[in-house]
């Protein structure tokens, strides 16, 4: 018989410690004098309760799960916190749906980024610091759960990441509660440098604070319906392009430059590669727009960098519409949805070691076709690709298609425009933030669209976010078997 109970235990324990991070909330809407200080505060006693009755009632002392529990574990987890992350939302004086309250916590633990509040530069304090502490509680989270629990299920590949990076930390921190805090102290080393430099670049503090958790969990919730834009600053620009960038690389190569391996980023072939697609997009669009638009070589590489390097890294940041760049600019925007940044870092998409992959694998199977008598191995870093992973790696490219086209789909019958449906499914399933076009582009948010089609981008930025296996898995009825 299935056995819930370390479940419920995990789930409660969480709750709890979501219960406690409603207090700053709390703290910045009571001393400004805003009443949402109650909501919070009410909220945080529902789900610290919760939570305690969840972990009490359901304690035990093994903390070995099975593969079966794990799944279940990490899929409830990210369907639980959101349920109550999003009550201090709905209940606040913004008058948000619960639909609508959701789909924002969502969106923030999933760190997506899209919204659906209108009228940002003049919510409450409480709210605004809120959204931006699930980003950033959100990006650890994934962190964590890309170097723990995502190789020991062998979603999507990412036992290769385990591989790589996992066990060579594990020669000098053999327990897995030393790396979480490693990485967490890095973690919050990076948000409070990012903080530091904008605050020092003309932000105000409150600004500089969240911008820096939204930044570096490569979020993008901001504090502005124009988002960074709002600013006009290019030393802010840059400032917010190089931690997104950091955010972007797995967070054990920054452990292992901690414990004296100075190179360990620049040797990694995963982080070489994820340059170069991002190299190559900015050089790319800039030439366009020098050439193309007649823009200065200046505006160019200032604003095409910004944005070029949110898109990719799924932040979601926006200086400018660029769905408003000319006729190339949107199909270039919507490629560079998908890429994502790299294994066991905040960001999301397909993630670069799976092209690297899949494109040894390609090498190899176009060698065999000429040398049909040849013995060919692809290569990950040097190191032969485990069958496993090769079969891993492009089922995920399978699976990640054809849940992009019905969600697409879905998103139609309900309505929408194509440019919405499809950017809609595109920015929801590689965890982006805005699509393309009038409605839920940059200079949109999807306040306007019908509940049924922000239930679905829910459930779609939960695939992305989970790798789809962790969530599709629990759909089989031979999963619950046995």
């Amino acid at each position: 018989m299935f056995d819930f109970r370390p479940i419920f235990m995990v789930n409660g324990i969480l709750l709890m410690t979501l219960a406690a991070a409603m207090a700053l909330p709390a703290a910045v809407d009571l001393a400004v004098g805003n009443p949402d200080w109650r909501v919070f505060a009410a909220a945080s006693g529902l789900t610290f309760f919760t939570g305690a009755m969840l972990a009490l009632t359901n304690w035990v002392k093994s903390r070995n799960f099975s593969i079966r529990q794990a799944f279940v574990m990490t899929t409830s987890t990210w369907c639980l916190l959101p349920a109550f992350a999003a009550l201090p939302m709905a209940f606040s004086d913004l008058n948000l749906s619960y639909t609508d309250a959701f789909f924002e916590a969502m969106s923030g633990i999933s760190t997506t980024g899209s919204t659906v509040i209108v009228g940002l530069d003049f919510a409450p304090p409480g709210i605004l610091i809120w959204r931006s502490l699930l980003q950033w509680l959100g990006g650890i989270g994934i962190i964590v759960m890309a170097v723990s629990v995502l190789p020991m299920l062998q979603v999507g590949g990412m036992q290769l990441f385990r591989m790589e990076f996992a066990e060579r930390v594990e020669k000098a921190l053999p327990r897995a509660a030393q790396i979480g805090a490693w990485i967490t102290i890095i973690y919050l080393l990076l948000t409070l440098i990012c903080a530091v430099l904008y605050w020092t670049a003309g932000m105000t503090g409150f600004d500089a604070i969240n911008h820096a958790m939204t930044t570096v969990a490569t979020g993008g919730f901001s504090t502005y319906d124009s988002s960074v834009g709002l600013f006009g600053s290019a030393s802010i620009e840059w400032i917010s392009t190089v931690f997104m960038i950091l955010g972007s690389l797995p967070f054990l190569l920054y452990l292992q430059v901690l414990r004296g391996s100075p190179n360990a980023l620049f040797n990694d072939s995963q982080v070489r590669w994820f340059f170069g697609f991002l190299g190559s997009a900015t050089i790319i669009m800039i030439v366009y727009l020098v050439m193309e638009r007649d823009w200065t070589i200046t505006d160019a590489i200032r604003f095409t960098s910004f944005n070029v390097t949110s898109v990719m890294t799924g932040t979601g940041y926006a200086t400018q519409d660029f769905s408003a760049w000319g006729a190339f600019a949107a199909p270039m925007f919507f490629v560079l949805m998908f890429i994502g940044g790299c294994a066991g870092s905040t960001t999301c998409g397909i993630k670069v070691f799976r092209f690297q992959v899949l494109y040894a694998s390609a090498r190899v199977q176009m060698k065999r076709l000429l040398s049909p008598n040849g013995v060919f191995i692809a290569y990950y870093n040097r190191k032969p690709i485990p069958d496993s992973v090769e079969t891993s790696v492009m089922n995920f490219f399978f699976l990640f298609v054809a849940i992009y086209a019905l969600l697409a789909c879905g998103l139609g019958l309900m309505g929408l425009d194509f440019i919405t449906a499809t950017s809609g499914a595109a920015t929801a399933i590689a965890n982006v933030g805005p699509g393309l076009g009038e409605v839920i582009g940059p200079a949109g948010n999807f306040s306007s669209l019908p509940d049924g089609a922000k239930w679905l981008l829910s459930f779609g930025m939960l695939l992305g976010r989970l790798e789809l296996f962790t969530v599709l898995i629990l759909l089989a009825p031979g999963f619950w078997r046995g």
